[in-house]
């Protein structure tokens, strides 16, 4: 059908261009057109083809006037000429042009409506559509009639290939954004994921313009408005933590912290469920259900069982859903200045405390290092876990210097009093391969001593090597876990390598040494006395 592209962007909505289809009529194009399943639990099957995980490697930022200076030019933000994005741009519009029917979902990004922005998306997937109806706010009947023109585009043609003859493409996958169009256009990847993402990258530049620190984190909050704010990679545990049945959740992945408390940019969450049970994360598990997103997952053909153990896909199966799903959610996802930062890491070395609390250098030491370990499956080629550094936990989806982020998270923590803590998900008595994977009943009772404040004021041994300050007492955590030397039965290779991970702290370190005050650099490891 010719020009749906040109008509969906004059406002014309007319079959068969679907805008803000509801989610019945998703399900329904999704099974007749795009061989979408619904499981036993409701939820809508789907598949995103090759790609089952981001690529980073693949994403380009135009080089435009106005952004130029601002980007933190590099490996994460890779420049790419504006007639390069014009290219591909038209060739996205010709694949959806040519599409049978489309799919425009327009919702906002960012709870406060002071800084929410309007986001459209134009793409050729139900379940594409069904996705971003759950991550993005949903407009009102009222607002939706109001919604006039977006702020930013996303044109998804992720069954179309990249042109690779193209100036600055490098694969047949292509995810481009320019600031100065504002739009984005995705080509060569059905994966979900690269939507959403390309949100948070677009908040991530708009917000710091307007002193306002965008962050990839989950928050929940306490009966008595205490916020927690919960900085991690994928998969160590942001929306399995923040998902409290005893607290109510402000949003499992990406906020914002402004000069009145945080918001959440989402309207939905994103979890993983491999290996997922209603008996381990139940918040999580009665979420799967009508209107929900599971992608990769497979399922009884049978009796369309979902089968949560069954990674064969891919070990990135995950489930997105309206964050109205989970029982304690609060909405407006709005919440007040946090008391407690924390931040995770899932270290594959297995030297790490299951929880440390961190002095507010430390707290910037470790928000810049950003270590954690890749989990399998989150990016296109991860296989098994690897240690990895990443900026401000989400250097992927950073778009000015992370030192711009870390001075304004360190300013919101002085002001507003919070208390910093490292988590360490990942494993204890050993190494990836030899070592055990830190039992989730034990985080969670971590995590409860430091909303209760008993690990605030518990006495504390600091370690050697990296000068963390562990308790030495947590209800409901063997004591021998919480000070990981006694976890691990040759103390030998514990030192060893403690010290190897001590090292590539310091040479990652190395590259932000220049903009780093000695204090932050003297809260990192230490070796020279060893």
């Amino acid at each position: 059908m010719p020009h749906l592209v040109a008509q969906a962007a004059r406002g014309e909505f007319q079959p068969p261009v679907y805008r803000n289809a509801a989610p019945a009529v998703l399900y329904e194009h999704a099974v007749a057109f795009d061989r979408g399943q619904i499981s036993d639990l409701g939820a809508i099957v789907s598949f995103s083809g090759d790609k089952t995980g981001r690529c980073p490697q693949d994403k380009r930022i135009v080089e435009g006037e106005e952004s130029r200076d601002d980007v933190w030019w590099g490996p994460v933000n890779i420049a790419l000429p504006e007639s390069s994005f014009e290219l591909l741009k038209r060739q996205a519009l010709e694949f959806l042009d040519g599409c049978e029917r489309l799919y425009l979902v327009d919702g906002f990004a960012g709870w406060d409506p002071d800084h929410r922005i309007k986001v459209r998306i134009v793409c050729s997937r139900p379940y594409h559509a069904l996705f971003m109806h759950n991550m993005l706010i949903r407009p009102t009947a009222e607002e939706l009639a109001e919604f006039g023109e977006p702020d930013y585009v996303i044109y998804n043609a992720g069954q179309h290939a990249a042109d690779t003859s193209i100036p600055g493409v490098a694969h047949e996958t292509s995810v481009a954004l320019s600031f100065e169009q504002q739009e984005m256009v995705i080509l060569g990847t059905e994966y979900a994921g690269e939507m959403k993402k390309g949100v948070f990258t677009i908040m991530n530049y708009i917000m710091p313009k307007q002193g306002v620190l965008s962050m990839h984190c989950s928050a929940n909050e306490g009966h008595n408005g205490d916020v927690s704010l919960f900085f991690g990679l994928s998969g160590t545990g942001k929306t399995t933590l923040s998902a409290d049945p005893h607290r109510d959740l402000i949003g499992d992945d990406e906020h914002c912290w402004m000069d009145s408390g945080v918001f959440n940019i989402e309207g939905g969450c994103y979890a993983k469920c491999l290996g997922l049970s209603y008996e381990r994360e139940p918040e999580i598990y009665g979420s799967i259900r009508f209107g929900a997103v599971l992608e990769n997952t497979t399922i009884d053909p049978a009796s369309r069982e979902v089968d949560f153990s069954d990674g064969s896909l891919t070990q990135n199966t995950r489930v997105s859903y309206p964050i109205e799903f989970i029982p304690h959610a609060k909405t407006p996802c709005i919440g007040g200045h946090p008391q407690n930062i924390i931040l995770l890491t899932c270290d594959a070395f297995g030297v790490l405390p299951p929880v440390s609390k961190l002095t507010p250098q430390q707290a910037m030491y470790h928000f810049i290092s950003g270590y954690t370990a890749k989990i399998a499956g989150t990016e296109q080629g991860v296989n098994e876990p690897e240690a990895t550094f990443s900026a401000c936990f989400g250097a992927a989806f950073l778009v000015w210097h992370p030192t711009k982020y870390a001075e304004m998270l360190a300013e919101k923590m002085e002001r507003h009093q919070a208390t910093a803590w490292l988590i360490n998900t990942g494993w204890t008595g050993g190494a990836f391969g030899v070592g055990k994977r830190i039992p989730l009943t034990f985080t969670r009772a971590i995590i409860d001593a430091i909303h209760t404040g008993q690990l605030k004021v518990a006495s504390t041994l600091t370690d050697e090597v990296f000068g963390l300050a562990s308790p030495t007492s947590c209800p409901g955590v063997p004591a021998e876990l919480l000070q990981p030397i006694n976890a691990w039965a040759d103390k030998n290779a514990f030192r060893k390598t403690a010290l190897k991970l001590a090292d590539l702290f310091e040479r990652n370190f190395d590259k932000y040494r220049e903009g780093a005050s000695p204090d932050i650099i003297a809260a990192g490891p230490q070796l020279a006395s060893h």
